[in-house]
């Protein structure tokens, strides 16, 4: 089987978020079970070809309505994965970032469906290699699905599966640029209907042969209103061609016994010795009281409103001021939630760390050295931070949504006979402080039973073979009904 991930991101080439984790590693365990998986991404200015020993492919020139356009197809072996990038000035090949202003951007990636169209018959004529399966993420190549039913071959068009990461990000009001480009007109009954023939995701929500989101949770959640916005109703009418597929680590480069960025390496057999090294490392980093039985919080994170820093940040003001405990967060975003957590440094000089940038040696460092993580989100489609912060050791503190609410099990309050974490459902402020204090008074006096929970959450199975299997499965189905 030939499958094909188009995407906006994949590690390490171009990342944001866990849209480029999942990109990055999903095709690797594919190909580890025998799948043909290889990439294709925009050819963005700041990738070093060098690094990665990019080269050139083809060049071909694509006219379309605004004019012709230069188009420059590279390939690297990344791993034994091929990986191709597009690289068409202005649109990709000079920015110095993934995203720009929202009206770049829109026209940048309904380009970038239009570029990949084209590229599908170079990669036909040149290494004759097409794909069975085209797998789309997000809306960034949700226009594929469309194109490809509208212009491609019935016997040639491979068959279309889009990836939903996270459903708030839809690019809605697409219609004046998708006219700008020459797309022709969406007449899906269902999209003309619903009023979505100008949102790109629901665009290819409605054409693509199946669709899948990045937890079995999350893919209930979102055929409603509260999470699935206004493509719920849509969602609802596709969802026997829905399925919910956690997503997965690469557990070769999250290992705590392997690791390189830690102070001291360890497993579940011997962390209850050599985990503490990690957090006594943390706290000195953060110039923070060196103290094993000072309970330690911390965030990695995107700081933005969906991860209810809202609701946390209330609690840990109070708790600061009333518990004995520490707090390290690591992360950027949204100004305001910038300036709030550096104000709670301020005040509170000798318990927090806010550390404003991103860091990937020091988001492991807090991995392996925080004893709660804490995640409370308003929702979250699968989430990573959280499977990362078990495999290292850390007890995740989470809302019960989506993803979170598949790989974090509620401590049992007794002898932790079940439970990997603390969970809390109400969006509310008092529910985090609640359940946070919780957490601190575990820690402090059931310690046979936090490290019982340790282990549990350590020995959790997050890899991408499971996951994978289920892709498969996935593109099976969605080959069956292109053909029939």
């Amino acid at each position: 089987m030939r499958v094909l991930l188009a995407s906006a991101e994949a590690s390490p080439f171009a990342k944001v978020g866990g849209l480029a984790d999942v990109v990055g590693s999903l095709p690797l365990a594919l190909r580890a079970l025998g799948v043909d998986a290889r990439i294709i991404l925009p050819g963005y200015g700041f990738i070093d070809h060098q690094a990665y020993g990019i080269q050139p492919l083809a060049e071909f020139s694509l006219p379309h309505r605004l004019g012709t356009t230069a188009i420059q197809l590279y390939i690297c072996d990344h791993a034994g994965l091929p990986v191709y990038f597009l690289q068409a000035p202005p649109y990709f090949g000079l920015e110095g970032q993934v995203y720009s202003a929202w009206d770049w951007d829109m026209q940048r990636f309904i380009f970038f469906n239009q570029a990949l169209m084209a590229a599908l018959q170079h990669l036909s004529e040149q290494l004759h290699w097409r794909p069975d399966a085209l797998h789309v993420n997000d809306w960034h190549s949700s226009l594929l699905p469309f194109m490809l039913a509208s212009h491609g071959a019935a016997d040639q068009s491979p068959a279309t599966v889009l990836s939903i990461h996270n459903i708030a990000y839809q690019g809605q009001a697409a219609g004046g640029f998708l006219w700008q480009a020459g797309i022709h007109g969406r007449h899906h009954p269902d999209l003309q209907e619903l009023g979505l023939t100008d949102n790109l995701l629901g665009i290819g929500i409605a054409y693509s042969d199946m669709i899948a989101t990045v937890s079995p949770r999350y893919a209930e959640e979102i055929k409603y209103p509260y999470a699935g916005y206004a493509l719920a109703p849509l969602i609802q009418r596709r969802s026997d061609d829905l399925r919910g597929i956690l997503n997965g680590l690469d557990c070769a480069s999250w290992d705590p016994a392997t690791d390189p960025a830690l102070a001291a390496n360890f497993n579940s057999d011997n962390f209850r010795s050599q985990r503490p090294a990690n957090k006594r490392h943390l706290q000195s980093f953060a110039r923070l009281l060196v103290q094993d039985g000072i309970p330690l919080v911390g965030i990695v994170s995107r700081l933005a409103a969906q991860k209810g820093f809202d609701m946390a940040l209330p609690a840990l003001r109070s708790l600061l001021t009333s518990r004995e405990m520490q707090v390290v967060v690591l992360g950027t975003g949204e100004p305001e939630l910038e300036q709030a957590f550096w104000q709670l440094e301020q005040d509170f000089a000798d318990q927090a760390r806010a550390f404003l940038f991103f860091n990937g040696s020091l988001a492991q460092q807090i991995y392996a050295g925080c004893d709660i993580f804490l995640m409370p989100s308003h929702f979250e489609p699968c989430g990573m931070g959280q499977m990362m912060a078990m495999t290292y050791g850390a007890l995740p503190l989470v809302r019960e949504t989506g993803g979170l609410a598949d790989t974090v099990s509620n401590y049992d309050d007794g002898d932790a006979e079940s439970g990997t974490g603390f969970v809390f459902q109400w969006q509310e402020a008092q529910a985090v402080e609640g359940t946070l204090s919780w957490a601190l008074d575990t820690f402090h006096n059931r310690r046979s039973a936090w490290q019982r929970m340790q282990k549990r959450a350590m020995q959790s199975d997050f890899s991408w073979e499971n996951s994978a299997g289920q892709y498969i499965n996935l593109y099976k189905r969605a080959i069956s009904r292109a053909q029939t």
